[in-house]
């Protein structure tokens, strides 16, 4: 390994972009994405080393802590590649070079910068070679990425200088204890497999990252539960905050049913998704909380700067968390091809719509959505054949190919797709095209059809202001709406009783009364207006209709039932 750059091009396989722009993508194909992260992550190391040369600190500097990784890499190249891979070593290095700019704050710059020294300890360890490193120090405990906490007893808190001496795998820790003397601490740092009783118990001084485990004929994937690095979060850095035994658990069992339903042979087309791709689960809410009801989940997201990291709160099905890793990784492989490919200019003005939002876009959020859920379609129409998902999946398949599709027409149309960036949504048109010829259960498909057109009529009288010519001109006053009816729609309802539950029951003149009622005494409420324009395009659909659906902010009807 060395830092400096490559003088060949890095060039990717036209096999492996047209499988990645049809929204999919083989082991090989996203195996090169992950060389091209490691490429890229060394080019970056190489310009923060550069900008850290001549730093004040009262740790080992970081020339000499890169020496030691690179004298790692000689023993074990392998290794020390997995651990330049893992997603906070990515995380940490895109923020230090926002500090070294100034556009980001944050702890002092040289222990921030330690961090280095952090993961020559780590490619030291993996490596099984020695190294002494004066290390920084928070609160008596030392992040080691992809390995654990090694934490001194009796440390005072705050920041402060410790040393870190490895060889042969073992780590001895010191530092400043509370009376003023010095503590230390050796352990032989290595994560854990969730629910494991084989081998010792890990000693009370060093904290192993645990991994979520799924067995697989060509044996078991392990992904971390990230709960200890400071940068697992996507952003600033942030205190560990370990998950009790009971949640990590849950997280295991929940883990293992979703990347079950993800190994089942079928191809590498979109939707389709290995869990040996996903580096780490960053758990959202760190504590037992109760999940919301399936198949939603309250939170996830994902950075470009942390290829195959996601944050997620748990959810309440194996399902649901499978749609999200699916979702995620998405964002993973697009955020790698951005990295390699100019794909739009992009004047990051948020105007567009996105059926999955509820605020306007800008186009690179748009191309992350259209890219996120043409697999999550796939996802579904996986299901389709599985007795037991069936039913839902029809609707998610459908309404998310075609909310997908209105997307793709909108980024072809913006005019602002470089020469890639068109080859890969063309790519996606391409397969969401032919999805859209595929036959959809009437009742699925009515209920995605409608529920499109309930967000997208919403969005626009929340956000569009009322105005002549074609081009959106935003409200001032639009502020942020929740998605209640996507979810809501999957599935008939049995007994209908509410508005929205009439129109989702195919009985458009009584949703129609019913929204005429409320809005007697909310005339102006968004939600209600929306379900009537729709209720009233399905009961009389005409030019009429059509115009409504399109510029429902111009037209301010008087609903009459």
């Amino acid at each position: 390994m060395t830092s400096e750059p490559r003088s060949a091009p890095f060039r990717m396989p036209e096999r492996f972009f047209a499988e990645l722009a049809a929204g999919g993508g083989s082991d090989e194909a996203v195996g090169f994405l992950a060389c091209a992260e490691r490429a890229r992550r060394l080019l970056l190391l190489r310009t923060l080393l550069d900008r850290l040369h001549g730093l004040r600190t009262p740790l080992t500097p970081a020339a000499e802590a890169w020496r030691i990784i690179k004298e790692a890499a000689g023993r074990a190249p392998e290794e020390v590649d997995r651990l330049l891979l893992t997603p906070t070593a990515g995380a940490w290095l895109a923020h230090m070079l926002r500090r070294v700019h100034g556009t980001a704050t944050g702890p002092p710059v040289w222990a921030e910068a330690g961090q280095l020294c952090a993961l020559a300890v780590a490619a030291s360890l993996r490596a099984g070679t020695r190294a002494e490193l004066r290390v920084p120090l928070r609160d008596g405990a030392l992040p080691l990425p992809g390995l654990g906490l090694a934490v001194l007893p009796d440390a005072p808190p705050g920041l402060t200088v410790g040393r870190a001496r490895t060889g042969g795998g073992e780590l001895t820790l010191t530092g400043p204890g509370r009376d003023g003397r010095t503590t230390s601490a050796s352990c032989r740092p290595r994560t854990e497999p969730i629910g494991s009783v084989t081998g010792s118990p890990a000693p009370p001084h060093w904290l192993p990252l645990r991994t979520l485990t799924h067995h697989t004929p060509n044996g078991p994937v392990a992904v971390h539960l990230d709960d200890l690095d400071p940068y697992r979060d996507l952003d600033d850095p942030i205190p560990p905050e370990r998950l009790d035994r009971e949640e990590a658990e849950a997280w295991q069992r929940l883990f293992e049913e979703a990347a079950a339903l993800l190994a089942r042979p079928g191809g590498s087309g979109p939707g389709r998704l290995d869990p040996a791709w996903i580096r780490s689960i960053v758990p959202w809410g760190r504590t037992a909380v109760t999940p919301p009801a399936p198949p939603t989940v309250l939170v996830s997201a994902s950075s470009g700067d942390s290829f195959g990291a996601m944050v997620i709160s748990r959810p309440g099905t194996a399902l649901a968390l499978a749609e999200t890793l699916v979702h995620e990784f998405q964002h993973s492989k697009l955020g790698a091809l951005l990295h390699l490919f100019p794909l739009l200019d992009d004047d990051r003005e948020e105007r567009y719509y996105a059926p999955w939002r509820p605020d306007p876009r800008h186009l690179t959020g748009l191309l992350h959505g259209a890219y996120a859920f043409t697999a999550v379609a796939g996802f579904w129409r996986d299901r389709m054949a599985e007795p037991d998902h069936a039913d839902l999946a029809a609707y998610h398949f459908a309404l998310r190919r075609l909310q997908s599709r209105l997307v793709v027409r909108t980024l072809l149309g913006s005019g602002r797709l470089t020469a890639p960036g068109r080859r890969l949504v063309t790519g996606l048109a391409r397969t969401l095209d032919a999805w859209l010829r595929e036959p959809v259960a009437p009742d699925a498909l009515a209920r995605a059809r409608t529920a499109a057109a309930l967000h997208r009529t919403e969005w626009r009288l929340r956000n569009v202001a009322p105005g002549p010519g074609s081009a959106p001109r935003l409200r001032p006053d639009r502020e942020h709406w929740p998605d209640r009816r996507t979810q809501a729609f999957a599935v008939r309802p049995a007994a209908p009783r509410t508005a929205d539950e009439h129109l989702a029951a195919a009985d458009p003149a009584t949703a129609l009364a019913h929204y005429a009622d409320a809005l007697a005494d909310h005339p102006s409420d968004p939600h209600l207006l929306a379900g009537w324009i729709v209720a009233r395009a399905a009961k009389d659909p005409g030019p009429t209709a059509r115009r409504l659906l399109a510029r429902p902010e111009l037209l301010q009807p008087q609903p009459s039932g």
